[in-house]
């Protein structure tokens, strides 16, 4: 490996949050229930694959990252939200995308997966679906493992910290990468989108 891609990938882990993980992770797994005019976003990641590399989280429904947390294996990260539709992404080496349609006092999951980049691994965001067909179904034994057992991270002031001095390279991402999403089947983009009824 000669020094220049040494240094790419150097680079790519600090911008990713690797290393010390900023967030605040505790050793509770539980999750309390969502305000009733909220709907709860679950954010978990449970794979040895790219376990080395954090990858962030986001809300881009309006169209400018709002930041949502960075998550590590082993860890689920949670978000409120209003009632109604949102876009999600992911960000470490590329930038993907998970949409939403919720109901408020519920509670939705999503798994954060690897998957082998160019420099490191890279991220996807996958509803966790009340159907025998979906990618992770709900009712999955493995599944229902990784609700209960993984540890909780929030935000902190590192976290923000963190985001605030990267936020240009996140803008960056998202814009090349929003045209890909947008390029989507109905069918590719209905198997990453979170219906009502996949909430509990």
């Amino acid at each position: 490996m000669n020094f220049l891609r040494t240094a790419a990938i150097l680079a790519a882990i600090f911008l990713t949050g690797c290393g010390s993980n900023p967030m605040k992770v505790s050793e509770v797994t539980t999750i309390e229930a969502p305000e009733a005019n909220k709907a709860q976003l679950i954010f978990m990641r449970s794979s040895f694959v790219g376990s080395a590399i954090s990858a962030s989280l986001y809300d881009v429904t309006s169209g400018d990252p709002k930041f949502i947390g960075i998550i590590e294996n082993g860890t689920k990260v949670p978000y409120a939200v209003d009632a109604g539709k949102h876009v999600f992404m992911v960000i470490a080496e590329s930038a993907d995308y998970m949409e939403a349609n919720v109901n408020a006092g519920k509670t939705y999951y999503s798994m954060v997966t690897p998957r082998m980049g160019v420099w490191k691994a890279r991220f996807s965001l996958w509803p966790i679906k009340r159907s025998s067909t979906a990618e992770y179904p709900l009712e999955k034994p493995e599944v229902q493992t990784w609700i209960k057992e993984t540890k909780l991270a929030t935000l902190s002031e590192a976290a923000e910290t963190w985001f605030t001095k990267n936020k240009a390279s996140i803008v960056k991402k998202h814009d090349k990468y929003w045209p890909t999403w947008l390029s989507n089947t109905e069918e590719e983009t209905a198997a990453r989108t979170l219906s009502p009824n996949d909430g509990q």
